[in-house]
């Protein structure tokens, strides 16, 4: 096979390899009923007049399966911190003890699980659709370099095989991905 054709197919699977992570990440964000920092440690709070992600303000730790805490580095954040996470869609409600905030998380209902299953199934679609995207754009590469004489038509109808090969095999992952995630929404 061409090394531009070798070229192009590496460059797709490295964006669909970011779509899959990126999917995977998404659903990290997504509670289980476990405290994890993941679900907030993006979360922007108002510092000092700009918006900063919590991460860069605060320490985690997980001192029970359903307890959150929250360390701010900056004490005088603590304010800030508690009205980012209470105005935050989580549907958490931060204790504020004057040094540390702690989130208590609730069992999940039956009626939220099954709206988060669907959120996910919505966040796993648009990693399919970014990977897609990727597949796309390849293609037009492949058929570009075909429509140039660079390669034959041959090398790139496999080339285009190979490629619908790694597309399938990216969005196995995604649902892969999907499944476990489902599982551990629905596991009571």
């Amino acid at each position: 096979m061409s090394e531009l054709l070798e070229l192009a197919l590496e460059e797709a699977s490295e964006k669909m390899d970011k779509a899959v992570a990126h999917a995977r990440h998404e659903f990290s964000t997504i509670r289980t009923g476990r405290a994890s920092a993941a679900l907030i440690d993006k979360l922007l709070v108002e510092y000092y007049g700009s918006d900063v992600p919590l991460q860069q303000l605060a320490g985690f730790s997980v001192p029970e399966a359903r307890m959150l805490v929250v360390n701010p580095f900056d004490k005088s954040s603590l304010n800030a911190i508690e009205k980012a996470i209470r105005n935050s869609d989580l549907g958490l409600n931060p204790s504020n003890d004057g040094v540390l905030i702690r989130l208590v998380f609730p069992q999940l209902t039956e009626e939220r699980r099954k709206a988060l299953v669907k959120k996910v199934r919505d966040m796993a679609e648009h990693g399919k659709v970014a990977v897609r995207n990727a597949r796309r754009d390849a293609r037009r590469d492949l058929d570009g370099l075909a429509r140039d004489g660079e390669v034959g038509e041959d090398e790139a109808a496999r080339a285009e095989k190979d490629l619908d090969r790694i597309t399938h095999s990216h969005e196995a992952e995604i649902d892969r991905a999907l499944e476990q995630k489902e599982a551990e929404l629905l596991e009571v």
